[in-house]
This record gives C-alpha cells, structure tokens and sequence, in this order.
C-alpha cells in the first residue's frame, strides 16, 4: 500500500517484542504493568496492547477517558493538578486515583473516596539525564517530600505512586535507589495495598537484564506486602514505528542539507525540547553526508546530519526510527503544515491507515 508522506507507521512486531518483555517481567515479578498514555496514545493498537499490559495511568482527564474507553482493564487516574470540573468526571472513569499533593487530597477526598486512592510521593531522588526531565530538581512542584504530613494521610491512602527515573537503563542504580524507597517509606507501604514505581525505567532494552530487575521487584513486594505497578511508556513502544518522508528540496550552505515533507517541531517535538537528533538505521555507514531538516520556518527545524549509502535526490524516501514515544500525542499544527498519516503494520504485514489528517482537522482546531 502506498501511503502519501509523511507518515507514522507503527510495526506490532517491534511493538510485540516489547510486549512479550513486559509479560515476562509480570510473570517473573509479580508486578502489572499500565501503559503511560502521555508517551503513546495511539488506541488503534490497543487490542494487541491489552492482551500483555493491566491496563493505563493518565495524567489528566481527558487520558483517563481514553484509557477507560479505548483501553479497558484497570483505568489509573493521576494529575498534577485537578480542578472541580476534572474530578466530577474522573470519578466516573478511573479506579484508581493520584493526587499530586496534600492541598488536592484535602480539596477533593470527599468527592473520590469511593475510588482507590493514592499519593504521589517526591522520594528526593531521581535518575534523569535531564534537568527538564527530573521529576527531583529543586523546587519541584511533583508530588510530597515532608514524611510528616505524608504519615498524616495513611488512613485516606490505599497506595502511594513513586515516578523518579527517564530512561534509566541502569539496573544497579534501579536497585539502588528501590532499596532507599524501602527504607524511607517501608513502614508506611506495610499498611497500604499497592505501590507505584512510574514509569522511566528502560527494562526492554536489548540486553537489560530482565531476570535481576524482576527479582528485585518480586522480593520488594514480598517485603513489604504490596502489589507492584509499572508505568511504561516510552519502555511499552520504543523501537516500533517509524516517521516516513520524502525529500521536497536539496540545497547547499557549506553542507549539502536535505529538505523533507514533515517538521521537527510538528512532528517530533521531543527532539527540539531536549536537543536530540532522529535516529535513523544505517545512518552512520554511508559515503554521502546531508543534513536532514524539516520544511517549517524555524531555523533550528533539523532532525540531524546522516550518511547515506546513495546521492539522494527530490523524492528520495528518508526513514526516521524510533518515532512511537512522545511523537504522536505532541503532534501541532505549527505553520499549517500537513499532519502525518498514522499508519499500523499489523502481525501480519498488512498495513491499516489508522487516521488521516485534513484541512478541516487543521481549521477545527483553531477557532
């Protein structure tokens, strides 16, 4: 099938190799897993999703919607901060809800206490390879550091959520930092139900030890008599879809600079935020150097300088990897450029175009 570009194509076989690593590490550890929406949202994916995830965590209503809609299972309900309006309708779609502080839970008990209800705890540590990232820089807002008032709030609590790490991929420093939540907070998760871990640990990369860091989730919740989440996101779909594009222009300033049909900005805002290029398979191994950029008005819209094994030329197809995580649900309008398909791969190579985007998609979502 011929898709015009640019393009998400999302692959389920990529997409099932991490799923299966999920479901070892629940055989393995004991511990559920729910699919962090703000990484991936994608709902025409879902189906397989669910066979080998427990269900979703949200981080505003609108995502607890779609997780209880589209998804199913077990629906966690988490926001920096709610208002009157969000609680009303969270209430109607999650079973299990986070507020991010003690000035929340006070606000809102009353009207959530039938649900499961949790606290976001700010442990004072954190893995992050970024400032911006860092849910334990200084002065953050994200969840409660004074252990006097947290003790305060046992009796309202079933459980308590934890999310310190971005793309840790270190399983000693994983177990670490476990053992320093068991000993600060080991007490209070005896009386409680469950224990969120978040999300930000890279568990499904190759060679991640999967083995270690299961036990090591089995015997925490052994210890303390809890059941374990996770919260993969970016964990659940790395490595499974690609941005597609084609090449509109070729033009040289002291490098030859390849001009393609989609937009850093619009399309993979992610690398602009945190100043990352795209990766592209083989993109090391050629003879022919261009700078890949994206065609909106923004001079720093570059997806990043790739060698290419032939002289590309206008039409030329360029591939940009890992382009599942924080791509599609950040996706704008910037420049009024065209949105990209998104496009599925199913298990059995036939490819089903999800969603095409239009001019009245683009009007409507302006006023």
């Amino acid at each position: 099938m011929k898709i015009t570009t640019p393009y998400y194509l999302i692959d389920e076989k990529k997409l099932l190799r991490n799923l299966q690593i999920i479901q070892t590490v629940r055989k393995l550890s004991g511990a559920k897993s729910v699919l962090a929406l703000k990484c991936f949202s994608t709902w025409g994916v879902f189906d397989l999703m669910r066979q080998y995830m427990d269900g979703t965590t949200s981080s505003s209503l609108f995502e607890a919607r779609l997780g209880f809609e589209k998804f199913g299972k077990e629906t966690h309900a988490y926001c920096v901060g709610y208002s009157p309006e969000d609680i009303v309708d969270v209430v109607k779609f999650a079973d299990k809800i986070i507020f991010n502080s003690i000035s929340q839970l006070d606000r809102y008990y009353d009207s959530v206490k039938s649900a499961k209800i949790g606290l976001r705890i700010n442990p004072g540590i954190s893995y992050s390879h970024f400032d911006l990232a860092d849910p334990a820089r200084k002065y953050s807002r994200l969840g409660v550091a004074d252990m006097v008032k947290l003790e305060k709030q046992r009796h309202r609590l079933s459980g308590l959520m934890f999310h310190y790490n971005c793309e840790n991929d270190d399983v000693e420093a994983f177990s670490q930092q476990l053992d320093i939540i068991g000993d600060r907070y080991g007490h209070l998760l005896k009386e409680l139900e469950w224990v969120s871990l978040g999300g930000g640990v890279y568990f499904t990369k190759a060679g991640y030890p999967v083995e270690e860091f299961s036990r090591k989730l089995a015997n925490f919740a052994s210890k303390y008599g809890v059941q374990v989440y996770l919260e993969p996101g970016e964990s659940a779909i790395t490595g499974c879809a690609e941005l597609v594009t084609n090449v509109v222009d070729l033009v040289h300033n002291e490098m030859d600079i390849a001009i393609v049909d989609a937009s850093v900005e619009g399309h993979m805002l992610d690398l602009l935020i945190y100043r990352l290029a795209a990766k592209m398979e083989g993109g090391d191994k050629g003879n022919y150097k261009y700078m890949v950029a994206g065609r909106s008005c923004l001079a720093g819209d570059v997806f990043g300088t790739f060698n290419f094994t032939d002289k590309l030329e206008i039409g030329s197809q360029i591939r940009l990897a890992d382009a599942a995580g924080y791509t599609m649900v950040k996706k704008n309008w910037f420049n009024g450029l065209q949105m990209p398909t998104i496009a599925v791969r199913r298990l059995d190579n036939t490819i089903d175009v999800l969603r095409k985007f239009t001019y009245t998609d683009f009007t409507n979502s302006l006023s």
